[in-house]
Order: structure tokens, then sequence, then C-alpha cells
């Protein structure tokens, strides 16, 4: 036959949509041609597939070679369209069988010598053959993450030729069986018994990873701000499946592969504040993710947070209510989740040393006002708990037998309470509508008036209002009680350090 099927995907930001790789073989002039909206690492793919088939010993036709990539109005985007259009090419010419091609969805790069290449994305190009109950056939480096979609059927190739010999049945491939190693929680993260002093910053930390709260620390320099978040992923709770292949199907589409070492391991991404605003939201000709989707049910770190652009920033503005990010261009539209933690570090002046002990600071309070000014009041009010991390004392700091309490045993409290959350409404309290903050924080009097004299004194927003009563119900549930009182009002008012200002 002349004309041969196959299928494989592309990427539309987490997406895979299905691409039918058409190939004929007609009379004529030799030529290959490639259609259906291919970008010029496709293009290219002509030469990578001629020189990959002349050193696998197999037939170039001196015809001309129609290769359409349908749907038409689908960017088509890297070299994982190789195999497939090499395969047509075999199938086309009748050197291959064709019986067998359509049980199969097709997704590699070819080298020039016939070997396949990983490619980016599998994750999310598995998740979706699955669906579609066909068998997905890729390079053996991205066999592992493939294998992490428990219900697909997947097939590892080193070469085309192992492929063909697949086809023929001279050598069938067997179906790829992964094996995920489980890695205790405690070996994953730096623990919090390194951290000495620091109480009320810790207590901080916990409620916002029960409840999923952000959370902005402000102090001078070396008194723990980096510590605090670097330890901070090792109580959050256990990721569950779905979000460990979300996580890991987003990782795969910006760096070729996932590392399945880091299955179940919550992202923890911590960009220098040069970073511009399209490596923090994502973005290019073909949208990638950003820093805030690679941190996808993990943390995003934001050291130094006065020093990034004020433009950057306020990127981040609508990531943080809606959780999600829609990249749009002139010729396509991407959408990226973006359900993580932020977690921020500031310093509380230019020169650092405000209120420290060594009374160091002769900041003016002028510049003090431009420098936290940099941080807009429309991103302020959107992050639940802003403490002050105050320099520890040099009596505490020296002394050589003080243990803090285990990150294990925060992060036992933290599922608890977590779980609590989950059996009631079945997300996290940071993520609660209107209707459920009324169902579900519902305030005694002496609770209503207490935080009506909050909103009175701080003129705090109706969002800042709102987020106090979510942060007030995580407290509760850390406390294990049902009715939110005085007490814990209380507690989540004193988390607005910055509105004060």
């Amino acid at each position: 036959m002349s004309l041969a099927v196959l299928y494989s995907r592309a990427l539309t930001g987490i997406q895979a949509p299905l691409v039918t790789v058409e190939t004929h073989i007609a009379n004529g002039l030799p030529g290959f041609t490639i259609v259906g909206l291919p970008d010029t690492e496709v293009k290219e793919s002509k030469d990578r597939v001629r020189s990959a088939l002349q050193n696998s010993h197999f037939k170039i036709p001196a015809q001309r070679i129609t290769v359409n990539l349908a749907p038409a109005d689908l960017p088509k985007e890297s070299g994982r369209f190789d195999l497939p259009i090499a395969l047509g090419i075999l199938a086309a010419t009748g050197q291959i069988p064709v019986e067998k091609l359509s049980r199969y969805e097709w997704a590699g790069e070819l080298a020039l010598t016939g070997e396949l290449r990983p490619i980016h994305g599998a994750l999310a190009m598995t998740y979706h053959a699955a669906q579609s109950g066909r068998g997905f056939m890729l390079p053996e480096q991205n066999a592992a993450e493939a294998a992490l979609v428990r219900n697909a059927t997947i097939y590892a190739a080193k070469s085309l030729l192992q492929i063909c010999a697949h086809l023929t049945g001279q050598q069938p491939l067997p179906v790829y069986q992964g094996t995920i190693m489980e890695v205790a929680e405690d070996s994953l993260y730096p623990d919090f018994d390194d951290v000495k002093g620091q109480v009320h910053a810790k207590r901080a930390l916990e409620i916002s990873a029960t409840g999923g709260h952000s959370l902005l620390m402000m102090g001078p320099p070396g008194t723990g701000k980096s510590m605090l978040a670097a330890r901070f992923p090792s109580i959050l709770p256990a990721m569950t499946e779905a979000d460990a292949l979300e996580s890991a199907a987003i990782q795969s589409l910006s760096f070729g592969y996932f590392d399945v070492a880091n299955w179940k391991r919550r992202p923890y991404r911590a960009p220098h504040h040069t970073a511009s605003g399209v490596a923090l939201v994502g973005g290019g000709s073909h949208p990638r993710p950003g820093e805030i989707s690679l941190a996808m049910h993990g943390v995003l770190f934001l050291d130094e947070l006065a020093e990034f652009d004020r433009k950057v920033l306020e990127v981040l503005r609508e990531p943080l209510e809606s959780g999600k990010i829609t990249i749009s261009r002139a010729a396509r539209q991407a959408e990226f989740p973006a359900q993580f933690l932020l977690i921020a570090a500031m310093n509380p002046c230019p020169c650092g040393y405000l209120g420290h002990p060594s009374g160091k600071c002769h900041c003016t309070p002028d510049q003090i006002a431009r420098y936290r000014g940099k941080i807009s009041g429309p991103l302020l009010d959107r992050i639940d708990i802003q403490i002050e991390v105050p320099a520890v004392p040099q009596e505490e700091l020296m002394r050589q037998q003080i243990i803090g309490e285990r990150s294990s045993a925060i992060r036992q409290r933290v599922e608890k309470a977590h779980q609590l959350q989950l059996d009631r409404q079945g997300k996290t309290n940071n993520r609660l509508s209107v209707k459920e903050i009324d169902e579900f924080c519902a305030l005694d009097s002496a609770s209503e008036n207490l935080l009506k004299q909050a909103i009175s004194r701080l003129n705090l927003s109706a969002r800042a209002y709102h987020r106090i009563l979510k942060l007030a119900r995580t407290i509760a549930d850390l406390a294990g009680v049902e009715k939110i009182s005085k007490q814990h009002i209380a507690e989540a008012i004193q988390y607005r350090r910055l509105d004060k200002h």
C-alpha cells in the first residue's frame, strides 16, 4: 500500500491531543514534504528520518513522500514525531506490516544511527494514550516515568530496528513493568530540629502546611528564614497518587523527563530574585510551564521578596487566587495548573537590620516605606500569614543541648488536621469558597465582635476578612475542635502583621 496511518500526541499545556500521522508515497520527482503546521524541529525531522532509515539498512523510496500531521490547525513541535514518520514510510513502502500499527501510539526522537532519544512530556502523553486504550511505544529512557500511569500499556525501545523486529514478530517487546521505590519521608528533606528557637515562626509554618496558606517571613539577615523555608516541605502532608501524577507530568513537560526517584516528593522551587515574569508563570512561543506550575502541589520559595521586580511579583496575583495560569499567544493558548504554596522572605528595611539588637540600622522612615512599598497591597492581601522573624538571642543560639521538635512529630499533627478538612469539605481550608466559608467558619458573638474591631482598626479588605476566617478554621482544626472560638480568631488576626503598616 502507498498510505500508512499512525497515531501520536502533541502537547498543549498539560493536555496531549491526538495527532494522526498520515504518510503517502506517490509517483513523481523525489521529495519529502511535511504538512500540518510543523515548527522547525518537526520540519528538520525529514533529515533525521532519512539518515536513520539509511543507517538501519532500510530502503528510502525515490518517490514523492508526503507526511500529514492532523489536525492541521494544531501546532506541532519537538522531535517526538520522528518515530511515527519513519514507521509510516516503512509501512507505506511495504517494508513492515501495517496490521499492528493502529494498536499503538508512537513518540520518539531518532538519532542519525536509528537509536531512540528521550522526549519531553512523556508522562502527559502516556496518560491520554491510556485513556484511548492503545499501547504506547516510546524511548527506553522515558519508560520509567511513563509507567507511573498505572493503567497504561508501555513498550520501551532502544532503536528503530528493535521496534521493526517487534512489528514483524521476530523479537516481540515485552510490556514494560516499572518499579517505584518508596522513599522514607524523613530522608527526603532537612529536619526542623536543626532550627534553634523561632517557636512562633514554626507555629506559623505548621498552620500554613495544614491549611495550604501562603506565608511571608520578615526579619533581619541570619535569623533563619531560608533555613525554615528549606525544612517546610518536611512537614507537609503526604501526596496522593493523583497529586503526584499531576506534579510529575508538569515536570516532564519542562525537563525532558521526570526522575522517578522524586515520585511523591513535593517539589521545592526557589528561583533567584532576578527571575523574569515569564520564568515565574511560564510562556514562550510554544508555552512551557513556569516556576509556579513546576511547584505544583509543592512549595514556591521567594527569598529576598522585595528585591524582585515589582512587575514580576504582580504576575502572582491571579494564580494565587485561581490555582491556574492561562498563557495566551497570538497563535495558541495553553493553561497550566498552579496550585502551589507560596513561602516568601524579606528584610524589614533596605539595610536589613531594622529591629536588630545590634542597632545597626540607619534607614530613614521614608526609605523603609519605599522598600516595603515594592510589595503591592493587592499581593500582600493575598498572603494569609505575615510574621516577623526576630534575631535568636545569643544565649539560646550558643546552647549545645537544645533539641527542637522533629519534623515527623509536626507532620503527624498536620496530617491529622489535614484529614479533618478533607473529611469535612473535601478540600483544604485555603480553597474554601465564600458559601463554604459561611457554612464551615461560623462565629459566635464574642469572636464576631473581635473580628469587627480588627477590621475597623486595621482597615482590612473583604479578601483579608475571608482569609482570616479560613486561617482561624485551620487553627481550630489543629486544636481538634469543631467550632471556631475567640482564641482562634485572635491568633489568626495577629498573623496579619503587615496590615498594620
